[in-house]
């Protein structure tokens, strides 16, 4: 049953003939759209296609050129984030939108902190801040923590949590899941799933079809700036989906290859750093994919950044090809070992930069003579990654924080593949990006397999590590607990393992 609040006579949401451009740029041709109370309409696209552009006109970031939008069948036309909050339209960013300074519940909180007064009630702010992570399965959330010192995982709950406790009429998700483990996806789809029957309508934007397929009653696809296909998802094929999307088939999204079996080229004995990193052993193979699978918390993050030489190690050896052990960051890169962080936007690029600048930066010298920058020869190598990895831009010169995130994410890559790497850690690689661009991605890490390097696959998406990884070790509680064949894992076997006895 639908709230009585909530009308049901009009459509929830209605949009007709929105366009956006950003000077040269048509973000938006001619878009429209309609959401029903109690529906999750999902919004499928590429990367740069332009849904995240019309998801900040509907939540009040930026306005239309052009085009209508009603809500509950009155106007709506938000001046911003917070007018269309008043409203009832509640957005949950892909670019967590956190201020890192604040704790987790002065994040949950903010713009909404309950006053008598004219003085702030503590107390009952942190109250509903804790029963909004409850509602996601994180009661005993620190409220106390710092946002910034928060994994990106954990950012994302709080993000999740701070559009919640709005209560709103209409809740925008832009790839809610994209950081979250398993468990965490399945507590927010039984919160969808609350919400629906209260007669919220959700707007859920992602590029895991699988998920769109479950939670979603409706699809609208949007590429290049135009509404190409909308209907039921119980009545369209994956594949046609994907078509759609995309402008071609994708045949198969993970490359077949054979499981590599060479000498042992990294080693890494009793690691740890505290305090989310207690131990970890393993090794990886040349030419192996291993990846890493675990709870939000468990350890993946930090096990990686440990073994590039970021965080400080308080014991353990990391060792390549039998060479003295490696404790920098300068010295694994100059061995050859690559890092790519999860947090593009803060970690892995400059977004001030150009393409061109950001792919190249750790080989400028190469590019220039007597302290001379050729930009041109630049330009020229830059724009084969550019081509290869379909990076949507202008040209090379682009500033990096004007891609779409998918994008971005193909830059930090590139980075890697220009010096050029030959062990990789990859964290998160594919978060926030579309399935055509996955492949192409899968596509090149299988490569670099082929060629003989070595690849440490961090991932929260187990369809994914089941696909690519040769290996799939488990990290429970900061420990590194087990490690497979990935044939020998089930999703049951490894949630297990993840998550330990429960007594």
């Amino acid at each position: 049953m639908t709230d009585p609040l909530f009308p049901t006579s009009a459509p929830r949401l209605a949009l007709a003939g929105i366009h956006k451009a950003f000077g040269a740029t048509q973000a938006l041709r001619d878009v429209s759209l309609e959401v029903a109370a109690g529906e999750v309409h999902a919004i499928v696209g590429e990367n740069g296609a332009g849904k995240t552009t019309l998801m900040n006109i509907l939540g009040g970031t930026l306005a239309p050129d052009a085009g209508s939008m009603h809500l509950d069948g009155a106007p709506y036309r938000p001046h911003d984030t917070l007018d269309a909050r008043k409203h009832g339209v509640a957005m949950i960013h892909q670019e967590l939108s956190l201020a890192p300074h604040l704790s987790a519940w002065e994040n949950i909180m903010l713009g909404a902190e309950p006053q008598r007064v004219g003085w702030l009630r503590r107390d009952a702010a942190k109250e509903a801040a804790r029963a909004a992570l409850a509602r996601l399965g994180h009661p005993d959330f620190p409220l106390d923590r710092a946002a910034g010192s928060c994994s990106i995982a954990e950012q994302q709950i709080l993000e999740i949590a701070r559009a919640l406790r709005t209560e709103p009429r209409v809740l925008i998700m832009d790839e809610p899941t994209s950081s979250l483990a398993q468990a965490d996806v399945e507590r927010l789809f039984a919160v969808i799933r609350q919400l629906k029957q209260r007669g919220v309508s959700v707007i859920y934007i992602s590029h895991f079809l699988e998920e769109v397929k479950r939670i979603g009653d409706r699809f609208t696809v949007i590429k290049d700036g135009q509404t190409v296909g909308t209907g039921p998802l119980g009545e369209i094929p994956q594949s046609r989906l994907v078509r759609m999307m995309v402008g071609r088939e994708v045949a198969e999204l993970y490359p077949r290859r054979v499981p590599r079996s060479g000498e042992t080229i990294l080693r890494v004995a009793g690691l740890s750093a505290g305090p989310r990193l207690a131990r970890a052993d393993f090794t990886l193979a040349k030419g192996e994919i291993l990846g890493i699978a675990g709870l939000i918390g468990a350890g993946r993050t930090e096990l990686v950044r440990a073994v590039f030489g970021l965080d400080a190690c308080d014991d353990g050896v990391v060792t390549l090809e039998g060479s003295p052990p490696l404790r920098t960051t300068r010295a694994n890169w100059r061995a050859g070992l690559g890092f790519l962080s999860e947090n593009r936007k803060e970690e892995g690029l400059m977004l001030g930069l150009s393409i061109a600048e950001n792919t190249a930066l750790p080989k400028m010298a190469q590019f220039g003579r007597s302290g001379w920058l050729n930009r041109g020869r630049m330009e020229t190598a830059v724009n084969r990654w550019i081509s290869q990895l379909g990076i949507k831009a202008r040209d090379p010169r682009q500033p990096v924080g004007e891609l779409s995130g998918g994008s971005q994410q193909k830059v930090a890559l590139a980075r890697l593949l220009e010096y050029p790497a030959r062990l990789f850690l990859l964290d998160e690689p594919t978060r926030g990006i579309d399935v055509g661009s996955k492949a192409q991605i899968y596509e090149l890490i299988a490569g670099l397999a082929s060629e003989g390097r070595s690849v440490v696959l961090v991932s929260s998406y187990l369809p994914e590590l089941f696909g690519m990884c040769d290996r799939i070790a488990v990290m429970r509680r900061g420990e590194l607990v087990e490690c497979r064949p990935a044939k020998d894992w089930t999703e049951a076997t490894l949630m297990t393992a993840a998550i330990g006895s429960v007594n």
